[in-house]
């Protein structure tokens, strides 16, 4: 379904929502999900599974298709293809969707969205039958949860940005949803308070057992409150998986150079677990695929290259970023290749140093020079 048609607003049938008692139920299921605005094709064959509790996060640049999955969860967006599930039960498919009330979704905007004549109560108890004498209550409850219980009776205007965050949070939490989703929540604060919250909201979710979807184009965020993040890149998820996965064994080149930073050099299989580069002869505790002899590219972390005075390899600092207890170099190699290091701040090197460094790596990434594929 395009953007552009109007979307189906009935609810599913009983046996839509049907599931077989044997089936695993993961919290949100989204199989083979495509998604258009008119004509142009935003989101190709994307594959998300997210289990009860977990945090996840959709993660890549401006206009990669993040928010439009976001919003295809939620029930603001069409589907032209594939379906989503939320505890099981189908709530969105190429045909038919359910409205987004009837999904058992909350949503965290970027902007917050808090009502500004209504009471930090009021805005909690929106979603709330206020018929229910335990609506109060629970917002109540919420608003303790997120530690702003002081200021129930204060309005929007009268809130730090931080503060605001939090109201929204409890204000999606309040219904007991099944999943929420937070569409860039941490963007309009500054760097410090985005890091002091962004643990504090993933303190909350897991407190509370909630699974959620988290979009952000920042990997310092993603990785801190993610457990499962999905790369995003020109509308497809290239890969679903922990941070440890992402980081240590990427799908393919463009994965490994988005998630962290690394250097890519030439490098020769010498046997199934070890290969010999311009840095030197390196083994992997795991068997590596590529047949002995092949010519591949070795991925270099930054923590694969460490200091040694007395080592024969020489390369010089072309650049220099102090960290405090640290320091990130980049290096230029006799070749004229580049790699980076995290050192010690009290080495002190500096710009035009030329430094004894040492390959010490035991998990080794090589890909095939001609695709993108990884080979370990």
């Amino acid at each position: 379904m395009h953007a552009d048609k109007p979307l189906t607003q009935r609810a599913l049938t009983p046996e839509e929502h049907t599931h077989s008692q044997f089936d695993t139920i993961d919290v949100l299921t989204i199989s083979d999900l495509h998604c258009s605005y008119g004509n142009t094709k935003v989101v190709s064959s994307a594959n998300i599974s997210l289990n009860s509790g977990e945090i996840g996060c959709l993660l890549g640049p401006s206009g990669c298709g993040k928010t439009t999955i976001l919003r295809a969860i939620a029930g603001f967006q069409g589907i032209d293809q594939g379906d989503i599930k939320v505890d099981g039960h189908l709530i969105a498919n190429s045909l038919k969707q359910s409205p987004p009330e009837k999904r058992n979704v909350g949503m965290v905007f970027q902007d917050y969205a808090l009502f500004p004549h209504l009471t930090v109560l009021e805005n909690v108890m929106f979603g709330l039958n206020k018929k229910q004498a335990s609506s109060e209550q629970r917002a109540l409850d919420m608003l303790e949860t997120v530690q702003l219980e002081q200021l129930a009776n204060r309005y929007p205007h009268e809130l730090s940005g931080g503060q605001q965050q939090r109201i929204a949070l409890a204000r999606a939490l309040a219904p007991k949803p099944k999943l929420i989703l937070l569409d860039e929540p941490f963007s309009n604060l500054d760097t410090e308070l985005r890091r002091t919250l962004s643990l504090e909201v993933r303190d909350i979710l897991k407190a509370q057992n909630t699974s959620a979807i988290l979009v952000t184009h920042d990997q310092e965020e993603a990785f801190t409150v993610a457990d499962k993040i999905g790369i995003m890149m020109k509308g497809q998820i290239q890969q679903w998986g922990t941070p440890y996965d992402l980081y240590h064994e990427p799908l393919n080149r463009d994965i490994a150079n988005f998630v962290g930073k690394g250097s890519f050099l030439p490098a020769s299989i010498e046997s199934t677990h070890s290969i010999t580069c311009e840095l030197g002869q390196a083994s992997s505790a795991q068997a590596l695929l590529h047949p002995i002899g092949a010519e591949v590219d070795v991925l270099v972390r930054p923590e694969d290259i460490i200091s040694d005075k007395d080592s024969s390899l020489i390369a010089k600092i072309t650049e220099k970023h102090f960290l405090g207890a640290s320091c990130y170099y980049e290096l230029e190699l006799p070749s004229k290749s580049q790699v980076s290091t995290v050192l010690s701040s009290h080495l002190n090197f500096e710009m035009g140093d030329h430094i004894g460094i040492r390959f010490s790596a035991d998990h080794l990434i090589t890909f095939d020079k001609k695709a993108d594929g990884i080979q370990r």
